[in-house]
């Protein structure tokens, strides 16, 4: 298959951002996304961007084997990985009929958690994005 990690880091980073420690965020500190719960060893505070990309290329691209897809579904299962898990990616490559079922299923999924009020609209948006980038590559 296509390697499209490139395309997939940059959408990523864009939603990720730098720095943060919501209150609300059960990852708590982060930083591009990368959260102190999930690397507790981490100085998350100090990761650089070529260190995030490198965890991410490995934690989550690799261990979704996400080179072994198609496009776009490479793309949506990894960064369904890096926002929900890389269980629930796997779940719902498992049971989507297409990738834009895939995505339906990823925003039901936000809807039913109990932080949704908080950060549900950015959720969505993300996914939304995604979405769009999509179609408007094809």
């Amino acid at each position: 298959m296509k390697e499209n990690f490139g395309l997939a880091i940059g959408f990523v980073m864009k939603w990720e951002g730098g720095y943060s420690n919501h209150p609300e965020d059960p990852g708590g500190e982060t930083n591009f996304g990368i959260s102190k719960r999930s690397y507790p060893e981490l100085d998350i505070k100090n990761l650089t961007k070529a260190e995030a990309r490198e965890i991410y290329r490995r934690d989550y691209w690799d261990k979704c084997e996400c080179d072994t897809l198609e496009y776009p579904l490479d793309i949506c299962v990894f960064d369904t990985a890096v926002n929900c898990g890389r269980g629930r990616a796997i779940l719902f490559q498992n049971n989507a009929y297409n990738w834009q079922d895939y995505l339906l299923r990823r925003i039901a999924h936000y809807a039913s958690l109990a932080t949704a009020k908080t950060f549900l609209r950015g959720w969505v948006n993300r996914t939304i994005d995604l979405w769009k980038m999509i179609k408007e590559a094809k």
